[in-house]
């Protein structure tokens, strides 16, 4: 592990610039589409975007990262959401992009948003674990975080870990780290998927609909603004850059994936008839 480390030192001193911000939606992010349906209030401290049926509406980071934690509070759309996704996920680009997804699936009133969550490497993904959640996403602002560091990729919700994708290079399986990526989040509609399989489609007379966003933080992270501007990203042994889950927070993840998964790739054997992905045979 020695040698590993000192490798991806000298690549990051090589590669990454320290990005150590927190601030407001205007320093930090780009509305990028939906012509006026996303919008930044509170002197820079909150953004909406907004679906009806013409349009939906997104945003994206100014800097990209390569490893970092990065925390996002979100209320999602309330009521009937039945064929809304609002997606909130990083990436970079190209044929063969990574990227880190969440998503959240809405429902028709009182039923539960499914939390959809992903990996891609290499512009390969299906590795798919979703999640119920045990709270309203819609009645108040959750924090939703990825944590992504050279050993392992861990998803939390607010602050408690629902998964993990380690790095298993060793074993053949790709791992996303070398690839910038940029945060983005939109809202739109994917109503011949996105609830009960396509079978609930949305209802307009609700539109429209709107989810809301606050207290970004990406404290903890290397980033760069510019392809002209990479520095040393000064990480330590005792840092975010090297955190894996202790013993608490390997308890809380197992409780909520014995609670609250609803579906698993590494358990869909009808979907890999010749075998499970390398990673689900995997410790």
């Amino acid at each position: 592990m020695a040698g590993f480390e000192t490798k991806l030192m000298l690549t990051l001193s090589l590669l990454l610039l320290i990005g150590v911000c927190t601030g407001s939606f205007y320093d930090n992010f780009d509305i990028t589409w939906g012509d006026g349906r996303a919008n930044i209030f509170e002197s820079g401290q909150l953004l909406s975007c907004t679906l009806d049926k013409i349009s939906g509406s997104g945003f994206q980071s100014k800097k990209e990262y390569l490893f970092g934690k990065i925390d996002m509070k979100m209320k999602l759309v309330a009521g009937n959401s039945a064929g809304t996704v609002t997606a909130y996920y990083l990436s970079s680009k190209g044929e063969t992009w990574d990227e880190i997804d969440f998503e959240f699936l809405g429902n028709v009133t009182g039923q539960p948003y499914v939390l959809h969550t992903n990996v891609f490497t290499g512009g390969k993904g299906n590795r798919e674990m979703q999640f119920y959640l045990w709270f309203d996403p819609t009645a108040d602002f959750h924090t939703y975080t990825v944590l992504w560091n050279p050993l392992n990729i861990i998803f939390l919700v607010d602050g408690i870990p629902i998964r993990v994708f380690k790095n298993n290079e060793a074993h053949g399986v790709a791992y996303p780290k070398s690839q910038p990526m940029k945060i983005y989040s939109s809202l739109w509609e994917a109503d011949d998927w996105a609830t009960q399989g396509g079978r609930v489609k949305t209802d307009w007379s609700n539109a429209p609909f709107s989810a809301y966003y606050r207290s970004f933080s990406d404290v903890d992270c290397c980033s760069r603004t510019s392809i002209w501007n990479w520095v040393t990203c000064n990480a330590n042994s005792n840092s975010w850059m090297w955190t894996t889950l202790n013993s608490n927070q390997m308890g809380q993840m197992k409780w909520v994936q014995d609670e609250y998964l609803i579906y698993n790739y590494c358990t869909d054997y009808k979907r890999f008839p010749l075998g499970l992905p390398t990673e689900c045979n995997l410790a």
